[in-house]
């Protein structure tokens, strides 16, 4: 939930390529950071078609857009309240296309000069929910939101994610009315963490690049390409300063250093490249690993061993302000209903599990459409946060537990994966869906179910921790 001026509420996002990785997926992921406390919600918006044009009107900034009278289904986890707006934020379409949406980003004043945002122009609370019922393709999902900007304006700078069995793209925004998108290679990777990242813009190259029309004349006209020759997109409208080099480039460097250990990088470089080659074929751990991360093995760590200003001097990818992270993963040579997989784990990733629910789900279960912005114990996100909140108080001592906890359960839902798998292919429409939701529901009731247990284990240590009890010091 982010704005041009809110500087430090951020996201920090994933996409890979199906040949990148080793079951020939096509892989996007994104944590939404915003407050500690501020619950999220998961659903599933039925096909919906209407007699006439239905109206969107946003409650955050006023923006309004007439919309298809057909709307697909598709998965979705919005705020707990739309009093600031819906954030619906992520999901998978009855089309087997992903969306995430966004990762904030900041333009720099002479873009913002040239082009001013607008102020009820779409901004990131709009977004999936105007988008991705329509769309039948990243590719499209990209023209689609495009064209939306070019006519009714952004009122923020922000990345946006699409994904189908086939194409993965980022599409960045800057400025009032200008957009910008690279397919990521189907052999390659990103991380991104609030800066535009989008580098050199092949206009020729239409199979690997989209924009607004008449970009490259808005830059020549105003005078915004810095460079002698060639247009990046990154130096011409993103920014360049102290905040970045503390804020956003550590996160990529250490993404990039997961999937890429051999290659010597500093955190604070400015001169990290948006697509990467990984070491090795990327699973979906490997991104749960990154998305989770908070600088492990290096002095970083806010909880490891550096001096407290290495642990406080870099803003980590999992921190106690993400709502919940998502992986989209699309799965090839399958039925759209079973090839999308939505990962979705709420509150902190890195104290939470990675649930798999499958596209073609037709419900939710009721605890994880429950959650207000005060503690409930029956809300899905509210038993993830009170878990790690509980480990956050004796963090060293209780931290294995946590790692025991999500180990084993993170095995058991491979393995119900693998075999509602073999299953879903042997059923027709009707009863895949009430299969697949059936599936989906098992595993969200094995997460908090492990998750409640170790709840219950954590306050029955914590009940001898008490600063109350009684231990005699015979050196007094």
């Amino acid at each position: 939930m982010t704005n041009q001026t809110n500087n430090y509420s951020a996201c920090t996002s994933f996409l890979a390529g199906r040949l990148a990785t080793a079951d020939g997926s096509t892989l996007i992921g994104r944590n939404e950071d915003s407050r500690a406390a501020w619950p999220k919600h998961f659903v599933v918006h039925p096909h919906r078609e209407f007699s006439e044009s239905q109206i969107f009107k946003s409650t955050d900034n006023g923006f309004t857009l007439n919309l298809p009278k057909v709307a697909a289904k598709y998965t979705a986890t919005p705020e707990w309240t739309d009093k600031f707006g819906l954030f619906e934020e992520d999901g998978i379409n009855e089309y087997g296309v992903a969306m995430s949406a966004t990762e904030s980003a900041y333009t720099n004043n002479r873009a913002l000069g040239a082009d001013p945002l607008v102020k009820d122009g779409i901004g990131e609370e709009a977004m999936v929910t105007v988008t991705l019922p329509y769309i039948k393709s990243a590719r499209q999902g990209v023209s689609y939101l495009g064209a939306i900007i070019e006519k009714y304006g952004t009122s923020e700078s922000n990345g946006i994610l699409f994904s189908d069995a086939t194409e993965v793209w980022y599409m960045e925004t800057a400025a009032g009315h200008q957009w910008v998108a690279q397919r990521i290679p189907d052999d390659a990777y990103a991380v991104v963490a609030n800066q535009l990242s989008i580098q050199e813009i092949d206009f020729e190259d239409h199979d690997n690049f989209l924009s607004v029309a008449g970009l490259q004349d808005f830059v020549t006209q105003n005078h915004l390409n810095s460079q002698h020759t060639g247009f990046n997109f990154r130096e011409i409208f993103g920014t360049n300063d102290l905040s970045d080099e503390f804020y956003n480039t550590p996160r990529v460097w250490y993404g990039q250093k997961i999937l890429n250990p051999s290659i010597d990088q500093q955190p604070q470089s400015q001169s990290l490249p948006f697509i990467r080659k990984a070491e090795k074929l990327i699973q979906v751990d490997d991104v749960e690993q990154i998305l989770s991360s908070h600088f492990e093995g290096t002095p970083f760590d806010p909880i490891g061993i550096g001096s407290k200003r290495e642990q406080t001097l870099y803003r980590p990818i999992s921190l106690a302000k993400t709502q919940e992270s998502h992986i989209l993963q699309i799965r090839p040579n399958l039925p759209a209903p079973i090839a999308g997989i939505h990962w979705l784990a709420m509150g902190v990733a890195a104290q939470s599990l990675y649930i798999p629910f499958y596209a073609g789900i037709k419900d939710t279960p009721a605890t994880y459409k429950k959650g207000t912005e005060t503690y409930q114990a029956d809300s899905a996100y509210w038993i993830y946060k009170q878990a790690s909140t509980l480990v956050d108080a004796h963090y060293l001592e209780f931290g294995p537990l946590l790692e025991d906890v999500q180990d084993k359960t993170n095995q058991q839902l491979i393995q119900n994966l693998h075999i509602s798998d073999k299953m879903a292919l042997t059923l027709g429409d009707k009863a895949l869906e009430n299969y697949l939701t059936s599936q989906s529901n098992q595993n969200a009731a094995l997460g908090l179910q492990a998750m409640q247990k170790l709840i219950a284990e954590l306050i029955t240590k914590m009940t001898d921790m008490s600063p109350l009890n009684f231990k005699q010091d015979m050196n007094l």
